[in-house]
């Protein structure tokens, strides 16, 4: 039975652990996930229905305790993002895991790793991959290592990489990289691979290639994206451009760093796709989407905002608690993030959230919000006019001035989504929680997915305006949630 399993998931603050724990606890799975840093995963739906251990592989004394009962283990972490020591780290931390697994009596470890011919020139970055999964077999514990090419998912960092790309140069000058073959799978697809291998006894010692249904070619990728997104863009290849090069290139126009680009670049160059039906024989129920399914998907998620996990989630370092405001971006989307202790009890701040717009106005600067509500209506929008259903309670659905109620959780979070003519989609949210001191943490956020260029010239040119806004906006919650009387119960 799955409830009689333990099943250990590592890199549970990554991409791939972040979403595989969800949908092993929905299947009623007992999880434990070993984590550098539990405050990472506070957040987080499932935090209280897994077992934590704080720890990294590196840490025998860790190894020993999160391995300690466990049935399966999953080995989804890597050291890319470490520097160019990254290859050696990553083949310490296997034979580290590896031995400690077998120590325990580990009956089987799932490994992801990345496509490849093993007997081409392979890049370094899959050559750690591949030898990776080598170096977790030395102990002798049954390995199913599956390997992927690019994941087509908000957040992969590989198909962030070609879409920040793809969403903002119009015109691209490329390597001849773009003519390699490529197998790309949708994140969810890769999750089912994943989760079938705890109840799939033969894919135990073997090494299982797995893709999409189609086989294209970087170049094929990017122009899949523009298409969907109704971009034009012009790919012109020319006969030299060096790894390194392209890779601080993408650090300039992405928000992924040179020294994770660079090794990521460079695997271009291989082919990547699945070369035999081994996938297919032990997964059969398994239909891997399309390209154009799984690009619809992406897009799906980025218009409902639905970002579960992301390449940067398990780098870097925490923000801390007194960290007032944030600016960042990642898979798309432009983030500012604005939190402040409140003298007021959730309920109380969550009924200002909720009673914002229409004639009480927005708090800060109404004369903005009204001028920007008259653009709009230029534009043919939907400006101020349309006020507010009732002036105290909303609903999901409601309109709100030229925004829509997306949605609400009663006394801890408030998320708008505008209907401005804006050149991207735009959300506003708002969440109280309760802290240990006694005080209310808010948190403000403002999220923007630009379309193309337009959408970030948009952004930057009007971020010192919306940052006074968003700045005032917040202080003056605060300042009313603090002066006025508690509401009944």
């Amino acid at each position: 039975m799955a409830d009689l399993q333990r099943i250990l998931v590592t890199g549970a603050t990554g991409y791939i652990g972040g979403r595989l724990v969800p949908r092993l606890v929905d299947e009623g799975r007992c999880i434990r996930v070993l984590v550098r840093n539990e405050a990472r995963i506070l957040s987080r739906p499932w935090y209280g229905q897994v077992e934590v251990v704080t720890g990294n592989v590196l840490d025998p004394q860790a190894l020993s305790e999160a391995l300690h009962g466990v049935d399966t283990a999953y080995y989804l972490i890597h050291s890319m993002s470490s520097g160019r020591g990254f290859h050696e780290l990553d083949i310490e931390a296997a034979r580290n895991f590896g031995q400690a697994a077998r120590d325990a009596g580990v009956g089987h470890i799932v490994y992801l790793g990345g496509l490849g011919d093993p007997q081409a020139n392979l890049s370094h970055h899959l050559r750690s991959r591949q030898e990776t999964g080598q170096a977790l077999r030395e102990s002798n514990v049954p390995v199913t290592e599956f390997r992927a090419a690019v994941i087509v998912g908000t957040g992969s960092i590989s198909f962030e990489m070609i879409r920040y790309l793809v969403e903002r140069l119009p015109i691209m000058v490329c390597p001849k990289w773009i003519y390699s073959l490529i197998q790309p799978i949708a994140i969810d697809d890769l999750l089912e691979y994943l989760a079938c291998a705890l109840d799939t006894l033969e894919c135990k010692g073997l090494t299982i290639e797995v893709g999409g249904r189609d086989t294209t070619t970087y170049r094929g990728v990017m122009q899949g994206y523009a298409a969907a997104r109704g971009l034009r863009r012009l790919l012109i290849p020319v006969p030299v451009l060096t790894p390194r090069l392209s890779s601080y290139w993408v650090h300039w126009m992405t928000p992924i760093p040179a020294d994770i680009a660079a090794p990521l670049v460079e695997g271009l160059r291989n082919d990547v796709v699945v070369t035999n039906d081994l996938a297919r024989t032990l997964f059969p129920h398994v239909e891997p989407q399309d390209y154009a399914s799984a690009i619809t998907g992406v897009l799906r998620d980025l218009d409902e905002g639905r970002i579960d996990t992301s390449w940067s989630d398990a780098t870097g370092t925490s923000t801390a608690p007194q960290e007032l405001v944030r600016l960042e971006s990642r898979q798309g989307l432009i983030i500012e993030r604005r939190r402040r202790s409140v003298a007021a009890p959730p309920r109380r701040i969550y009924r200002v959230c909720t009673g914002i717009g229409a004639a009480r106005g927005w708090y800060f600067a109404n004369w903005a919000w009204r001028l920007r509500g008259m653009l709009d209506r230029l534009l043919g929008g939907a400006g101020l006019r349309r006020g507010r259903r009732h002036p105290d309670e909303l609903r999901v659905g409601d309109a709100l001035d030229f925004w829509r109620v997306e949605a609400l959780e009663d006394d801890r979070m408030l998320r708008l989504r505008s209907e401005m003519k804006v050149p991207g989609n735009a959300w506003l949210q708002f969440e109280v929680r309760q802290a240990q001191d006694g005080t209310t943490q808010l948190e403000q956020t403002a999220v923007f997915s630009p379309k193309g260029l337009a959408g970030l010239a948009y952004w930057y040119a009007l971020y010192p305006f919306h940052a006074w806004i968003f700045r005032g906006l917040i202080r003056a919650i605060a300042w009313r949630a603090e002066r006025t009387p508690a509401p009944p119960s």
